[in-house]
């Protein structure tokens, strides 16, 4: 029976044809050794597997000619506006307000040009932005030192920062994003440490603008050198030890005992001079008077049993519940009036 015919390229069919003359040659050798009485099954079931080894090789050829020829399988049109919008959402990327942005490449690294407001295009994959918040933040900074006298203070310290735009790209590469959690911490009590030392206790709560002013100073130029921008530094908190606010509180009583004590021989020195000053007073009235009436006689003491007169006839018309009346004998001056008080 004729073998069925396989085309192979030329180095394939030399191979195929080496490979199909050494197993014929096993077999040759593999029949010989075999008995006479079983050579003849062997010889056939042997050939049956060389055939069929063959007929499977010839089938992989031919399926390998066939993908060969086989045209591209191209994506249809959904698949490509999919690809495609993909794409370009990975190609763009939004710099909201308040915001800066940093380009990253990973051949190049980080580019030196700070990204501005608006939408901008990088290539995906191999550029990425990193977005950084340029607005005044506030961030409070609490440390516990001693003072110049070895007082324990505890201090809270408000400082509004925000990140030198232009140096953004140099912040990035050597603090990264969390610039002021990696900085701020450090220097603030440091400074505090620092500028607290230099003060008695009681010279930080009588110059305490003195104070802030020098912490806000140093502040500001250790943050620049890591192109951090202060806005404003105060001390918003301030607490002393037990002992120290005893001892102050007791020296704020004292001062007020004195301050009473103080005010009460003021007050005695005052009273003391009034009532001197009203001695004197009288006596120069009753000098007068006696020298008034031993030259007038008694007019003068007419005069004044006038005034009184009238003066208690003003409270008398003032009251509802008191009349008065003339005595009604004429000529009589020493009695002028007659009060009669109701039931």
């Amino acid at each position: 029976m004729a073998q069925p015919t396989t085309f192979l390229p030329r180095g394939k069919a030399a191979g195929a044809h080496r490979t199909s003359n050494t197993t014929e040659s096993r077999t040759k050798n593999i029949l010989a050794n075999l008995p006479i009485g079983g050579t003849t099954a062997v010889q056939s079931l042997l050939g049956t597997f060389v055939r069929q080894g063959k007929a499977k090789v010839g089938l992989r050829v031919k399926e390998l000619q066939v993908l060969k020829g086989a045209p591209p399988v191209v994506p249809s049109l959904p698949e490509q506006a999919t690809a495609g919008a993909f794409l370009v959402s990975q190609s763009i990327f939004d710099v909201k307000g308040g915001t800066r942005a940093v380009i990253f490449d990973r051949l190049s690294g980080v580019k030196e040009d700070v990204i501005n407001e608006g939408t901008h295009f990088l290539v995906p994959w191999l550029q990425r932005s990193v977005i950084f918040d340029v607005r005044t933040k506030p961030r409070n900074i609490a440390t516990t030192t001693g003072s110049k006298d070895l007082q324990m203070v505890s201090l809270t310290l408000r400082v509004l920062h925000r990140p030198n735009v232009k140096a953004l790209p140099k912040i990035y590469q050597n603090l990264g994003v969390d610039y002021d959690e990696r900085v701020l911490p450090s220097i603030g009590n440091e400074v505090l440490k620092a500028i607290v030392a230099q003060f008695d206790a009681a010279e930080l709560i009588t110059q305490r603008e003195a104070v802030s002013q020098k912490i806000r100073t140093e502040l500001t130029r250790r943050a620049a050198e890591f192109n951090i921008a202060l806005e404003d530094v105060s001390i918003t908190h301030m607490t002393f030890g037990r002992e120290f606010t005893k001892a102050v509180e007791q020296k704020q009583i004292a001062q007020q005992d004195a301050e009473r004590a103080r005010f009460i021989v003021e007050k005695a020195e005052q009273e003391r001079q009034a009532n001197v000053i009203r001695a004197e007073g009288e006596a120069e009235s009753a000098e007068t008077i006696s020298k008034a009436i031993a030259k007038n006689g008694d007019g003068l003491v007419q005069i004044r049993k006038i005034e009184a007169s009238r003066e208690i006839a003003q409270q008398l018309s003032s009251n509802p519940n008191v009349a008065y009346l003339p005595t009604g004998k004429s000529g009589n001056g020493g009695q002028y009036l007659l009060s009669v008080g109701r039931a």
